[in-house]
């Protein structure tokens, strides 16, 4: 009897544990891709990271079933999902993580909640109110705080790098949006794995422009494992956890553990990357967190429910 409580109260642990570890995943990705981007260019990360995961994918999906074929019309908003989502999206990415701080990262990042709910609005998916239009003012507030547009200077690295952030969580927001259907009708693996496959097609190639500058045969082998980890921990192994999980708890537990990364994220920067938080990176978190709870709170709108339900969730 002792046995079978045990068996139960481990597989009803399991999913928190697996959201422990994404969010644990998704977090070292900031730090891990700061690391090597002191190597390798930006467009070089990139194409190892898409063509390194599409690979995976296709290999996991092949396994559990074959890859769904789409219709026309549905190929069409694909190829434009994989480009909000993933390849585009991406190389402003990852060019902003090279001018900027992870924590200035991450924090912009966390905001793709509020970005979702403002463009689910703008194209006619959902509906406003006073709370969630005071959450999204208080994301964005703290966003332009950090950005700080009225006293930079636009050719300073770290606010360049914040901006690429900001637009890349706007493409991002897009792509949430855009892709519900298509993950509806084909399944999240189908679906992330037909994303990364047609990513590929654009980062790979622009990617060879960047290997031909950064000398590969001169890289040591820890930037290799460093590479091989971004793409198997934070990419494929997350995005798969996290779907596995999804099959086991609510959604709303699972937009809980989404705002682990962050703080996942600011504990490693200072011991790995020396950074360090200083009075306007806590006032703009401060301000970032209370909006996208306020948006995110019981009651929330269908694109941040859509969010929560995601795999691909606050995954960069």
């Amino acid at each position: 009897m002792s046995s079978e409580r045990s068996s139960i109260r481990d597989h009803a642990v399991a999913p928190h544990l697996a959201l422990i570890a994404v969010q644990a995943m998704f977090g070292t990705w900031f730090i891990v891709g700061k690391v090597v981007l002191r190597t390798i260019s930006s467009t070089s990360l990139v194409a190892f990271r898409v063509g390194g995961a599409a690979l995976a994918l296709a290999v996991l999906q092949r396994r559990l079933s074959p890859l769904r074929s789409m219709t026309r019309k549905d190929l069409g908003w694909l190829i434009l999902c994989s480009m909000l989502g993933v390849g585009l999206n991406q190389l402003l990415f990852v060019k902003g993580l090279s001018l900027t701080t992870a924590i200035d990262a991450v924090l912009i990042t966390a905001t793709i909640p509020a970005f979702t709910l403002v463009v689910s609005v703008l194209l006619g998916y959902d509906r406003i109110s006073w709370r969630r239009s005071l959450g999204i003012i208080l994301a964005a507030g703290g966003v332009i705080y950090l950005v700080d547009p009225l006293r930079a200077d636009l050719s300073a690295r770290t606010t360049v790098g914040n901006l690429l952030i900001v637009a890349n969580s706007l493409g991002y927001a897009f792509y949430m949006v855009l892709s519900k259907d298509l993950f509806k009708r084909y399944g999240a693996l189908n679906v992330i794995t037909w994303v990364f496959l047609i990513s590929s097609i654009v980062t790979v190639p622009i990617g060879l422009f960047g290997w031909s500058g950064d000398h590969l045969n001169t890289l040591s082998a820890a930037v290799w494992l460093r590479i091989a980890y971004i793409i198997v921990v934070p990419t494929v192994g997350a995005y798969y956890l996290n779907a596995w999980a999804l099959t086991r708890v609510s959604p709303s537990t699972v937009a809980t553990y989404i705002y682990l990364q962050p703080l996942i994220a600011f504990g490693l920067a200072p011991l790995f990357l020396g950074e360090r938080l200083n009075s306007r990176t806590v006032i703009a978190c401060l301000l970032i967190f209370v909006g996208v709870g306020i948006v995110t709170r019981r009651g929330r709108s269908r694109a941040v429910q859509e969010v929560a339900e995601r795999p691909d969730a606050l995954a960069h």
